[in-house]
């Protein structure tokens, strides 16, 4: 989600949207005093995003846009849908055919998008199949696409859960990996500890400490063992514990194909990098940013950074290939997008400036260009990806795996 770095006093939600709120924090409430008094802050985040018809990606407020609370890349330009649209086209051409499976639509718009593309590049897929688990968010995407592409509504269907069977082509997940919920961590003078939810005396969420899991407590092992040091006393960060079985899912459905994993983050290294030593956990309300996910319960988004070390390990663990890792403006550079503006500015040189700026905001490292990265994992794909010719950081994960060939 493309973000501004507003810390003014946030604005506060009207009665319904209060109400709503309300219901969920008492719902947390209850899943506290069940918990024993406290609640790991993954089970939390959980609740606060998908409890069904409370959690902030379930129920039916404005999530996306300037009327929302963050802005996508696909909603700044359509350059960012028809540039994936050439690695998907290459894609699917060197598998002779395929799907496209898109994970967490938004709001339709980069389908729609991407799938006039390839019509034009006469690569539609298969079939466009979108995994959304909101009610709310396929009403959405249905619209939009019956909108900006009546004609390839017909290829698109909706899943509620990955396919059954084998599937050759390519996956993309645009902003997905930074909604799954994170555990938080502390270093402290007795050793490390868990960040828990839990209930002042006033019965507000408040912040608690306890005794760190064994799974936990391996993870940070793991990771400190990786960095070559510890964790100094006192640092804050994150650890997502879906995410490994997350990508294996995906991992044992796919036949051969890329996928493509879309969202802001850093190699290991650079995560748990000493000056980040709060972590990078982050809220969106209103296109405002902020870091306290315990106010606004199902108003706003909570998100977390990417381990994309850890996402890359997750691949090669389940049998995949690291196929490439760089910055998102390198990639979009690598797949075509100065070709796609040079095109559209001769077509339409009224709208070049207003094209040129969308693309900035893409592109350059004070916006998107380098805080979004770019991961590819595959197998079966004979030839390198366009979208990191340009440069491909992949010796930056610090993961080992079989040479690739092609």
């Amino acid at each position: 989600m493309h973000r501004s770095a507003h810390r003014a006093p946030l604005p506060m939600p009207d009665p319904s949207a209060a109400e709503h709120s309300a219901r969920l924090a008492e719902h947390v409430r209850a899943a506290i005093g069940r918990a024993g008094g406290r609640l790991p802050f993954d089970h939390y985040m959980a609740l606060a995003l998908y409890e069904p018809g409370l959690g902030y990606y379930s129920a039916g407020q404005r999530r996306f846009g300037p009327a929302g609370d963050f802005t996508t890349a696909p909603l700044i330009s359509e350059l960012f849908a028809r540039t994936l649209a050439q690695q998907v086209a290459q894609i699917l051409a060197a598998l002779d055919g395929g799907v496209v499976l898109e994970l967490g639509a938004g709001t339709g718009h980069m389908a729609a998008d991407l799938l006039s593309e390839l019509e034009r590049l006469e690569r539609l897929p298969e079939r466009y199949l979108i995994l959304e688990v909101s009610a709310a968010l396929r009403e959405e995407q249905a619209q939009t696409i019956a909108r900006s592409a009546p004609a390839l509504r017909s290829r698109v269907e909706w899943l509620d859960r990955l396919p059954q069977t084998p599937l050759r082509g390519a996956v993309l997940a645009n902003e997905v990996i930074d909604a799954l919920p994170v555990k938080r961590f502390q270093i402290t003078p007795k050793g490390l500890q868990e960040q828990v939810v839990t209930l002042a005396e006033d019965v507000t969420l408040t912040w608690a400490l306890a005794p760190a899991g064994s799974e936990l407590g391996a993870a940070v092992a793991n990771i400190e063992a990786e960095l070559g040091r510890r964790l100094p006393s006192g640092y804050v960060s994150e650890w997502c514990p879906q995410l490994t079985p997350w990508i294996a899912s995906l991992a044992g459905v796919m036949e051969a194909g890329v996928a493509l994993f879309i969202d802001y983050g850093y190699p290991r290294a650079e995560y748990y990098h000493p000056q980040r030593h709060m972590g990078t956990l982050l809220c969106h309300y209103r296109n405002r940013v902020h870091d306290d996910p315990l106010v606004l319960l199902g108003l706003q988004d909570i998100t977390a950074f990417v381990d994309f070390t850890l996402a890359a390990q997750a691949g090669i663990e389940a049998g995949l290939e690291v196929l490439g890792f760089t910055t998102q403006a390198h990639f979009l550079i690598g797949a075509g997008l100065p070709r796609l503006l040079e095109a559209e500015t001769v077509h339409a040189p009224e709208q070049a400036i207003h094209l040129t700026q969308q693309a900035k905001a893409l592109l350059f490292p004070g916006q998107m260009g380098e805080r979004y990265k770019v991961l590819a994992l595959g197998r079966g794909i004979p030839m390198p990806l366009s979208g990191f010719s340009w440069i491909d950081f992949s010796n930056r994960m610090g993961c080992r795996q079989r040479a690739t060939t092609y």
